[in-house]
Order: structure tokens, then sequence, then C-alpha cells
């Protein structure tokens, strides 16, 4: 969830930290803190509440001399978002300095046993406990800083990503990781480290990704020395970014949230680019071609995800089971892994992921693969640890998705998944009618040719449909003003429209941060309904497709009891333009590809609603981009 930053070469280290902190605030921003050793080998640890320009004013007249320094912009986990429990933190002689991203599970048995050998605590950090830790090893061992890094985390239980600094060595920066991110960037005589690639990418495109247990020992002139918690030596693998730094500014637009919506014709054609084929009719998606067995043979699909990716999930168990016959589950990560879930050999794991670090979905999956299940994972940050630990995968390529609310990684999982699902249905039928030794056989499998082909040509128009949708941008902004006064909202929508119901409601309440709640349409009745009244928006999802006369008459039955309501429907529909208050057109495409059009709207009329109440769009309070604690 934190943002970690360090630095150790030949530069000013401090201008480096700060412009590190501002490209990572969106992992967190309740507080920020740099710690720098200065040429003298003092070392100073510099903290503020709030975001990283609080720190920046705090820091304007300090001492911010120094060519090695660590720098966190903090997501709080345990204490309140203050000052004091900010990162960095001292040792108790104040000679070491840590920032962490994690949870130490443990901390509080650690915490009795340094307190009895009279150390004292400052703040209410796990964070603190283990710099103690560091320090008492290093002190009680007579070890230098990373052997006693090594021994100290031999204790650990959790999950964490450290770099500690040691004034009495400024010539080392000690780092190390388990369950959460970290990469090392090389440059000339310098290393950059960080808990994701966005602060190196305006430095250096290579970089070194850290394994789970592994602790780095970074030294100018000498090259990256890793080594495992256990001391055993890892030879690093120097890897190319693929990132530029255009893709890490605004471009022009008000907000990260707002550019990132209208990129999506972009960022689906880049997803869909070398896959979709509209000219052959065909798609091909190298992680099933290669394992199409296991696909084609299994007997249940688990998908496993969090917040939005869950949705998109949910969508794909639509498809999956429409397409390909394949009975499919999709549970959330958090609950997957604690519920001693049944898995056999032969289903297949999906795993979806913006970051590719969700911790609950790491640890999902670690768990499907130890009961032989083959994992899939769709992921958008190459290199991650999701992808690194599954069997096969497909990456989104959206690039960097800065706005903590996730819009483009949100189509393009659709897209991805959606893809999939097209290709074992296909291969199912070619495989039956293989078996069946007739090219018409009478399968399980509904999909037939013509509807693959003509879906297959439809997503290749899909981003220039987005475009048209993204076209009422101004429109929607003007009626949704009407709209901040509301405390709740419901959202609607049936079979591949529903999860968009659910995707539409929790950004609006991540970003505006007004209640809502998104139901299946039908399910209306069985409570909600109760709620309806002139004060209660009521989105509905409403494409004329599938069980559009059934909306319909959801629609009218908000309607007798006086509720107001925004409606998502195909272009030319007069049905329910004659009954809603708004309409918002979309225009028509295949059943299974509609929540590509119908959600835009639906973060294009959050967004509006978060900007007219003031709300920071980008960085809503309490949430944090990549959660990689629990």
């Amino acid at each position: 969830m934190c943002g970690i930053v360090g630095y150790i070469g030949k530069r000013k280290a401090y201008p480096i930290l700060i412009k590190g902190l501002h490209r990572l605030e969106y992992r967190g921003y309740d507080s920020a803190g740099v710690a720098l050793i200065n040429p003298e080998g003092q070392l100073n640890i510099y903290k503020a509440k709030g975001k990283v320009a609080a720190l920046e004013a705090f820091a304007a007249d300090k001492d911010i001399e120094g060519t090695i320094g660590i720098a966190h912009t903090r997501w709080a986990t345990h204490g309140e978002p203050n000052t004091v429990n900010a990162h960095p933190h001292y040792s108790e002689s104040e000679r070491l300095a840590i920032i962490h991203n994690g949870i130490i599970e443990n901390y509080a048995v650690l915490k009795a046993g340094l307190m009895e050998q009279g150390y004292t605590f400052k703040s209410d950090t796990d964070t603190e406990v283990l710099v103690q830790l560091i320090e008492y090893t290093q002190i009680n061992q007579h070890v230098d800083l990373k052997t006693a890094v090594q021994l100290a985390l031999q204790q650990v239980i959790g999950a964490y990503a450290i770099a500690v600094l040691d004034k009495d060595h400024p010539d080392t920066l000690i780092a190390a990781r388990k369950g959460s991110p970290l990469v090392v960037g090389i440059g000339e005589d310098e290393y950059f480290l960080a808990s994701d690639a966005t602060p190196i990418v305006e430095y250096t495109d290579k970089v070194i990704y850290i394994e789970d247990e592994e602790v780095v020992s970074l030294q100018v002139g000498c090259d990256v020395d890793i080594t495992t918690i256990n001391n055993v030596t890892k030879t690093p693998e120097i890897k190319r970014l693929e990132l530029s730094l255009s893709q890490l500014e605004k471009g022009g637009y008000p907000h990260f949230m707002l550019k990132e919506i209208f990129e999506q014709p972009r960022t689906l054609t880049d997803s869909m680019r070398g896959r979709v084929n509209v000219r052959q009719d065909n798609i091909a998606l190298s992680g099933f071609i290669d394992n199409k067995d296991r696909f084609l043979n299994a007997k249940r699909i688990i998908i496993t995800a969090c917040g939005t990716s869950w949705h998109a999930g949910l969508i794909a168990m639509y498809a999956i089971e429409e397409f390909a016959q394949i009975p499919v589950e999709v549970e959330y990560s958090s609950e997957f892994r604690y519920r001693k879930p049944v898995i056999n050999k032969d289903d297949v794991v999906i795993a979806i992921s913006q970051s590719g670090e969700t911790a609950d979905t790491l640890a999902a999956i670690q768990l499907a693969k130890q009961k032989g299940a083959f994992i899939f994972s769709i992921c958008n940050v190459v290199g991650a640890s999701i992808p690194r630990i599954s069997d096969s995968g497909c990456y989104t390529h959206v690039g960097p998705e800065i706005g903590v609310a996730s819009t483009k990684a949100f189509t393009a999982q659709v897209v991805a998944l959606t893809m999939l699902a097209l290709c074992i249905g296909r291969e199912k039928r070619i495989r039956d009618e293989r078996i069946s030794g007739t090219t018409n056989p009478l399968t399980t499998n509904p999909l037939t040719e013509e509807q693959f082909i003509r879906i297959v040509r439809e997503l290749g128009q899909i981003p220039d449909k987005i475009e048209r949708v993204l076209g009422q941008n101004k429109r929607i902004a003007d009626f949704a003003k009407t709209f901040t006064y509301a405390q709740n909202f419901i959202y609607l929508g049936r079979g591949y429209n529903f999860p968009v119901a659910m995707e539409g409601a929790l950004k609006l309440k991540e970003i505006s941060y007004i209640h809502a709640e998104g139901y299946p349409a039908a399910e209306m009745k069985h409570g909600p309904i109760a709620l309806i009244s002139q004060e209660m928006p009521v989105v509905v999802v409403a494409p004329r497709c599938g069980t559009y006369e059934k909306v319909v008459s959801n629609i009218q039955e908000i309607k007798a009891r006086k509720g107001r309501v925004i409606a998502v429907v195909t272009e030319g529909d007069e049905l329910v333009s004659r009954i809603a208050d708004y309409i918002i057109e979309v225009p028509e495409t295949e059943e299974c590809l509609t929540p590509l059009l119908t959600v835009i709207p639906l973060q294009l009329l959050a967004y509006h609603i978060a900007v007219v109440k003031g709300c920071d769009v980008d960085q809503p309070r309490n949430l944090a981009k990549s959660v990689t604690v629990e």
C-alpha cells in the first residue's frame, strides 16, 4: 500500500526522493517522510502528516544534503496517520532508520521482548518494532547491518518491503522484501530503490525485481549483492522497463482519472494488438495456446480477485459459461484464502489484479498452487509478483494507472477475459467436432463459428464506439451537478450488466463518498425498493439486449414510486427514453461486449459528481492503489 523510494549514488538524494514520492503518492498519502545521511555522517529524518507537499514545506529550511537516502509515503495500518507514526523510524540509538510497506503480524510479541531488554517506543507502528529488532540483533550478535537484517527477518511473521540506513556505514543501503513489491533500478554509479517502477523510469530502464525473502545490499562502485534471509547467494536478473515518462503525466487533463477514462479507446486497442486479428477473424492468446489442454480439460474454473477486478471476474463468469459451458466460481480473494476451499488438480484458477501485487489475491493463488491447480493471471504490471508465480497469463498492456479508482484497467481486464472465454469456447467446439466426426454436431457448446467471427469483428469496433460514448462527457458533467445533494444511490443491471452496476456503484463510493449499492435489477423487489423515493437516484444499465423488457419493467416500478432514474441505453431507444429522467446512449454491440460501453458513462458520472463536490478524485480518502496488505 505504501510507497517506498531510495537512492544511493553521487547526486543529491533529496530531489530524487521527493520526486519519487510524488510519483508514488497514489500508493498512500496519509503522511510522508525522508531520511538522509549528510556528508558529515549525520542521519536526519523529516516527517509530516498529509501529502508529500506537506513534507516539502516542512523540510524547506532543513539540512537536506546527502547522496544516500530513503523516503516513504504512508497508507496507515498500525497507528493513526500523524507525524509520530509516519516513516522513516529511528532505532533506539538513532543510528538506524527504516521505511516499511506491509504488516508485521507478530509485532506485539517482538515488541514485548524488546521492551524487556529496555527498548522504548515512540510510535504505535509495527515498523518501529522491526528497526529496534534489527539494532538489537546487530549489537548483541556483533554482526553487520545486512546480517542483522537477515537474522531479524527470520523472526518476523508477515509481509514486508523495507529499506534500512546505518549512519555508521553511509555507503550502504540495505533492502528486503516478502509479499510486498520492491524493485532496484541500475544507473551509472548509482542505484534506485522503489516499491514500483514509476519513480525509476526517469533515470534508468534497467531494473531488478527483488523476490520474496531476498535481502539486497547496494553500494556505489559494487555490483548488486542479493542473498536470501538464510544467506543463500542469488544471481540478479536484470530486466528492461516497458514504461515511459509521458505515461506518468496528466497530459493536460485536470485529473489522472479523467485522462485514464479518455485513454480507453487507445488502451483497449493496445490490449488487443497482436491478439485480435479482425482480417483473419481470429484471436491468438499465447497464454491459452501454450496451455490449451489445461483449459479444455478443466472441470471448473475459479476466478479470484478483489474490488474492481472481482467485478471483471463476474463478467467473465457469464462469458465463459455461455461460450465454453465450463462451471465458473468467482471468489473474493480475501475470503477464498481463509475458507478452506476445495481445489482439485484439474481446476483452473484465474487471478485478476491490476498491480499484480494484491496481497489477498497473491495468497489465494499460492494456496491454489499448493493444491495443484493451474494458475492463469490477468495483470497490467509486467514483472509483478502475481504473474511471476503464475503458470501462465495475459498482460493487459494499458500502461500505468495512477488514479486510485480503476477505469482503464477494468475495461482491459474485461477484454482479456472475453478473449479468453472466446478461445476456450471455440477450441472446445472444434475438439467436440473432431471427436464426433462431423462438422455440425449437436454439442454442449453453443458458440458457433459464425458467432465467434461476429464477436471478433465487433471487438475491433469497440474502441471507436467508446469514443462515441466519451463524446457525451459534457452533457454528463452538466446533469451530474443535479446529484451532488444525494446521500445514497442504487445501481441496477441484469446479466452481463449486473457487474457493471456494481462497478458503477463502487466508483461513486470511492471518489465522491456517496453511499451506493449495485444490485441485479430483479432483486430490487426483494428489499431495496423500500428505499425508493424522490431523494434516491437510481442508475439503471438497460442496453437493448437479453433481459431488456424485464429491466424496463423495473424502471416503471421505480417511477411509480417517484424515483429519479438515470438510464444507460442503446442508441435510438425510445421506450426507456420516455420513462427515465436522464438518458445516456451507447452504441449497439454484442451482448457480451456491452459492459465495455455501459461502464464508460458510469465512470464519467462518478467523476463529475466527485469534482463538483470538491473531492480529491485521484487520491480519495482512506484508499490506496496497490493493496499489498490484508
